[in-house]
């Protein structure tokens, strides 16, 4: 493992674009080992987007990050990300990566597709229907099976995250677009359905914004999108092995995922209620319940970080 640190704005621009003018960028594009760098820069240089592009190249090359962190610069005044990570973080980062290197890999030759996050179902060009989904659960859920060994597509609706490191990330707005996708990323051994899809669009989009007008508010006539929990897990000819799907409610949590159990066609679903006041959409953690034919299983509160390893660990004994 070559580790870089600090790793700053001009070094990975020279990573990221092949350069080699010094001791250390000749280093770093002659080495055939993996690369954890502790990016160190002021902050506006952090956010730049020709660092942000860097940065996005280089991860997607397979280089690790740890950090930045949100902090003091050593200049007067200046706060915010761009503050290398402190000496035992990056240690925990080296030590992390050789523990995965040496962990065995359960879904070594599985492919895997994950969903994750809402769609935004659009009304005019500057307004749509969405929900409050983060997709931090099947972010997290499509690294763990990553770690795991699996080769993992996932397919995500917008959300402010980055893509999880070994996965190939598909990133689509609608109902329809992420359906697409997932028919494109199959056939698979499993299949997650983790993302919140919006159960309807408007029926016409209007080109133009929506302008107030005398007659007041606008009346919107609704079609129902594509079910694409139900088509994976139905489909005649490419239905993965074992598919799992979300059931996030508000009431009745058990006798809807038991619902949808039956009617999408899913081996199991990972339910949970979103209620606001239990903070679970959007937040950190998340308590749920696993329903399969057989019954009912229920989890602690954890965070979703082990929910996801929870859930690998489960694929990979109903696997076999």
């Amino acid at each position: 493992l070559v580790v870089v640190a600090p790793a700053t704005a001009d070094l990975l621009a020279k990573m990221a674009h092949g350069l080699a003018n010094d001791l250390a960028s000749n280093v770093l594009l002659a080495t055939d080992k993996p690369i954890l760098a502790a990016p160190a820069m002021n902050p506006r240089m952090w956010a730049n987007p020709a660092t942000v592009r860097n940065a996005t190249q280089l991860a997607a090359d397979g280089v690790r990050f740890v950090g930045p962190n949100v902090g003091a610069m050593a200049e007067r005044g200046e706060f915010g990300a761009g503050r290398m990570a402190e000496p035992m973080e990056i240690l925990a980062a080296i030590e992390a990566f050789f523990t995965q290197a040496e962990a065995p890999k359960p879904l070594a030759g599985r492919r895997v597709v994950v969903t994750a996050g809402p769609t935004h179902e659009p009304i005019d060009p500057v307004r749509y229907i969405a929900n409050r989904s983060s997709g931090k659960q099947g972010y997290a859920i499509a690294a763990a099976l990553a770690r795991a060994g699996a080769t993992v597509t996932l397919v995500s609706g917008p959300v402010m995250l980055a893509d999880p490191k070994g996965v190939a990330t598909i990133r689509v707005e609608t109902a329809r677009e992420m359906l697409a996708a997932v028919e494109e990323a199959l056939p698979a051994d499993v299949a997650v359905m983790a993302a919140a899809v919006a159960d309807w669009r408007v029926a016409a989009e209007a080109a133009e914004k929506i302008k107030k007008g005398p007659d007041g508010a606008p009346r919107l006539a609704f079609v129902e999108n594509p079910d694409i929990l139900a088509t994976v897990g139905r489909h005649a000819t490419l239905r993965p092995r074992l598919v799992v799907g979300f059931a996030a409610e508000t009431e009745s949590l058990l006798a809807n995922a038991q619902a949808k159990l039956a009617k999408k066609g899913a081996d199991l679903i990972v339910a949970n209620d979103v209620s606001p006041e239990t903070g679970i959409m959007g937040g950190d953690r998340n308590t749920v319940r696993i329903v399969e034919a057989a019954g009912v299983t229920d989890w602690p509160d954890l965070p979703k970080d082990e929910v996801a390893e929870k859930l690998v660990a489960l694929v990979v004994e109903r696997l076999g």
